[in-house]
């Protein structure tokens, strides 16, 4: 059937059925939508009514045999899980059962590729087209509940209708959580009322460099943009009527700079020259000098930037009333994860700053790394205090036992032996598996998204012609072959392993088409791992899913997914004379 992912099971006709046969639909095919499944129903007549031009009237009044039945069956959730879902055909009905309306809606996601590819146009190719779905049983069930997708909106925007349409993307491959980066040094994406300079001034930059960090490129005109509530509250909504979860990330500590161009009191003012902006490089000055005394713009350059938040009673108040607005636009009934960053927040200006060292001294705290702690730990109490789980890179847990002189091997009061995170802080492991066995061992749930297997701005082949190149080589094969579960984890600890994710990191994607050429097709192949059920470690069969891929292309091409093609890039998917920063040799597993 050429299914992506592939499914649990299936076999060729109901039960007693004859095989080879197959149900038409036609414009007397009509939907029965069960109880909690009109949203399923909306959605198909929206999409694939759209790409096969035939009405999908409600069942009420039409014959019992020429439908399709949407149905939530308790049954099948027992037996599959909620996600989990089992289609019938015959010739009498196409019925699709699922454990929940996710269920249902996952379902009908298998059911728009057994229509073929033409099922994923915006309207009908050729009048008179029948369409018609092979008889047969498919029982599915996901491997994993957390099958996510990161982007980076920061470095490069994404226009909302373009987030729109990654949605549809990612629920064509029956992803479910989408990881919203919405700042960082380049660019504060998301409109904050209580503080409107993040937008008027910090989701813009002058102009953008032009390949990695050591190209002598740039692009002179100015690049930014933002969403209003109105805009995320869509998206959420969108997001929710495809049962995918919305993660937004704010940045804090590191990561800020966007930020602190926009309110410079956020800073270290008390560094020397911190009120400067940094060198082309991402470092401080040589002299222990943090800028030019220009005044901290929005980055225009990548990497690290020195420009952290101060760890003062004023930024944490500031973020909370961000973090406030942000739990209004993001309801816990869609986004029950807060995502904090947390990662590479280099401590030189904590350093160097009195204020800074005072609060260590003041707090009891050993070093700058239990400060990072102290300033994630508060945050995860105020995400906790309001039913939210607040989920963090791997670095949150760096310095963490050592808050409020915890011994290294006890437990903070209120929180979890040996991290002093609330227990339902969550930890998504990207620097290899390490992290995210240490989580899992601790107690606290994970996404393993680690660098070397899943970040999707590493580049797919060796040579020149790939553009841009970042990190290490990364096929449709390896991406296959990924392996979420970590095999030093008890089964116990395996239990916190929630899913997967990959993550786009976009400083060398400066609109959608390089953003489909890096994602695709490597995502269809993330999706199945996700998804699909594993057969026995180091099992999956990538020449048979290579095959599936050959209708997958074109299902892609329907959508117009500018993927890279198996051949290598096309001449005007290259980028010659750009400099990128590709790593040799094989990336380490840990």
């Amino acid at each position: 059937m050429d299914l992506i992912p592939e499914p649990l099971r299936s076999w060729p006709a109901p039960r007693g059925g004859a095989t080879g046969a197959a149900f038409p639909l036609d414009a007397e095919t009509a939907v029965e939508a069960g109880t909690g499944t009109e949203g399923v129903a909306r959605w198909w007549r929206t999409y694939v009514g759209a790409a096969t031009g035939l009405p999908f009237p409600d069942a009420s009044g039409a014959t019992a045999d020429n439908l399709v039945v949407l149905e939530i069956d308790p049954a099948a959730g027992r037996e599959l899980g909620p996600e989990g879902y089992r289609i019938t055909v015959d010739d009498a009905e196409v019925r699709v059962a699922g454990g929940s309306a996710a269920g249902v809606f996952w379902g009908a996601q298998t059911l728009r590729q057994l229509l073929g590819a033409d099922a994923f146009r915006a309207a009908p190719t050729g009048a008179g087209r029948q369409w018609s779905v092979p008889t047969g049983v498919i029982e599915d069930a996901p491997r994993f509940a957390w099958r996510g997708l990161m982007l980076d909106v920061s470095r490069h925007f994404t226009p909302k209708d373009g987030v729109l349409r990654q949605l549809d993307l990612l629920a064509a491959h029956k992803l479910n959580v989408f990881h919203f980066h919405l700042t960082d040094d380049q660019g504060w994406r998301i409109e904050i009322e209580s503080h409107p300079k993040l937008t008027e001034i910090g989701a813009w930059r002058a102009r953008t460099r032009w390949g990695h960090r050591a190209s002598e490129l740039w692009e002179e005109k100015p690049h930014g943009g933002y969403y209003t509530k109105a805009d995320l509250r869509e998206i959420v909504a969108y997001a929710a009527e495809r049962h995918i979860t919305v993660v937004p990330e704010i940045e804090i500590p590191g990561h800020s700079q966007a930020a602190i161009a926009a309110y410079p009191e956020l800073g270290n003012a008390d560094v020397p020259d911190a009120d400067g902006t940094d060198g082309a490089d991402g470092t401080g000055g040589t002299d222990g000098t943090f800028g030019t005394g220009g005044g901290v713009t929005v980055w225009d350059s990548w990497g690290v930037s020195p420009h952290v938040l101060a760890p003062t009673a004023h930024v944490l108040r500031f973020y909370e009333d961000v973090f406030e607005e942000v739990l209004d636009v993001f309801p816990a009934a869609t986004s029950p994860f807060i995502h904090v960053g947390g990662d590479e927040c280099p401590k030189d200006q904590w350093r160097a700053s009195p204020a800074a060292q005072a609060r260590i001294e003041e707090l009891g705290l050993a070093d700058e790394d239990a400060l990072q702690a102290w300033f994630i730990r508060h945050f995860d109490r105020w995400l906790a205090a309001r039913g939210r789980r607040l989920i963090g890179w791997d670095e949150i847990l760096e310095g963490i036992n050592l808050v409020d002189g915890a011994a290294e091997s006890g437990a903070v009061e209120g929180g979890t032996a040996g991290t002093g995170l609330s227990p339902g802080a969550a930890v998504s492991s990207w620097r290899g598996y390490a992290g995210g066995i240490a989580a899992a061992k601790a107690g606290h749930d994970v996404v393993m998204c680690p660098e070397q297997q899943v970040y999707l701005d590493h580049r797919q082949a060796p040579g020149d012609d790939e553009p841009m190149p970042i990190g290490y080589v990364r096929t449709l094969e390896d991406i296959y072959r990924f392996e979420p579960v970590p095999p030093q984890l008890t089964p116990e600890e395996a239990a916190h392993v929630l899913g997967t994710q990959a993550n786009v990191w976009t400083e060398v994607m400066q609109d959608r088409s390089r953003v489909d050429y890096q994602v695709f097709p490597r995502l269809a192949a993330f999706a199945e791992v996700a998804w699909s059920a594993l057969p026995a470690p180091g099992e999956r069969d990538f020449a048979d899913f290579e095959q599936r891929m050959a209708e997958h292309y074109r299902r892609l091409d329907a959508l117009g997914v500018e993927y890279r093609p198996p051949g290598g890039p096309l001449p005007w998917q290259r980028r010659p004379g750009v400099l990128g920063r590709p790593r040799e040799g094989t990336p380490p597993v840990g």
